[in-house]
């Protein structure tokens, strides 16, 4: 295993476990986790519950996902405003490796929506500047994962933005707890501060500034009964995502004090009938590649954020107009 599929243990499950596997550890762990299937406290029995949560151990067979909720605008002196709903379509396909890990083809859209309609936006007008915008559909290909019994907390690269110190590997713990009523949930965090890709010299419309804060917020929830199923090569799952990021940079709030919240409900299913007619439709006309698991030759591809894909597909915005 190299450097960096130690990295690409940074998807959506596997980053930011210490304080869940702490929080556990204070309670007695129910026998449910250890079996008769898989043991979840060990590093093992977590990379195969990952693996079927994200994608499927079968590699004949992808596994898509949706994320669907809101995205408010934070600034001072105000409350938060929702602003727009947003949609990620992914779909992801496990790949087995000679020593027993699994990289996980992986590839996100995320399209912004009206939220009293639900359609997908090509332009919103951003009451803050009293200004219509053209909208960017965010087209992240791929965003791969990684999952073995060893690895190494390490939060995601973005093509070398977040640099990073090396640390040991130690087996993976996804930091399940009982739930009550038959389901196991985990709770994993991101806190990042690094380099922008969007340098305000050369995006002053879009760059919030020359250092990005971002954080991630996920919980994960599944039945324990379908964990311990070994008939089950993946397993369906529910939970919530939050994001707390800047502007977005279509959004041309520059460097105005402020920033945005996501909050949304994520889910996976094993046939597209799982998304929304109008997102299915959006993505079915203009990404139709988005709704197949990337080649294994994708693996070697950077994994970049919607910050790092503007500023590598998009060109600078003019000056508004007075």
């Amino acid at each position: 295993m190299d450097r960096r599929e130690l990295l690409m243990l940074t998807g959506s499950l596997a980053f930011g476990l210490g304080a869940a596997r702490e929080a556990r550890a204070a309670t007695a762990v129910p026998a449910s986790f250890k079996g008769p299937y898989i043991d979840l406290t060990t590093g093992k029995g977590n990379m195969l519950a990952g693996v079927r949560i994200d994608a499927n151990l079968d590699e004949s067979k992808q596994k898509w996902g949706s994320v669907s909720g809101v995205v408010c605008g934070v600034r001072d002196g105000e409350a938060l405003r929702d602003l727009f709903g947003f949609e990620v379509v992914s779909v992801a396909r496990a790949w087995k490796q000679p020593d027993g890990s699994y990289r996980v083809l992986h590839r996100e859209a995320i399209f912004y929506s009206d939220l009293a309609t639900g359609d997908i936006l090509r332009e919103w007008k951003n009451p803050y500047l009293d200004e219509t915008v053209p909208v960017f559909d965010v087209i992240n290909d791929p965003w791969n994962h990684y999952f073995a019994e060893m690895h190494k907390p390490m939060g995601p690269d973005y093509g070398g933005l977040n640099k990073q110190k090396d640390v040991p590997a130690i087996p993976f713990d996804m930091g399940w707890y009982d739930a009550g009523n038959g389901i196991a949930q985990n709770r994993t965090h991101i806190n990042l501060y690094y380099p922008a890709a969007l340098q305000p010299d050369k995006w002053p419309r879009e760059s919030a500034g020359k250092m990005n804060r971002v954080s991630e917020f996920f919980t994960t929830t599944v039945k324990i009964e379908d964990l311990q199923n070994p008939k089950k090569t993946s397993v369906l799952n529910t939970g919530s995502w939050m994001r707390v990021t800047p502007w977005l940079p279509w959004m041309l709030m520059g460097q105005t004090p402020g920033h945005i919240v996501y909050h949304s409900t994520t889910q996976s299913f094993d046939t597209l009938d799982g998304f929304k007619p109008k997102v299915l439709a959006h993505a079915e006309k203009l990404y139709p590649h988005m709704l197949e698991a990337p080649p294994k030759e994708y693996w070697n591809k950077p994994n970049l954020s919607s910050l790092e894909v503007y500023a590598r597909d998009a060109k600078p915005a003019p000056p508004k107009k007075p």
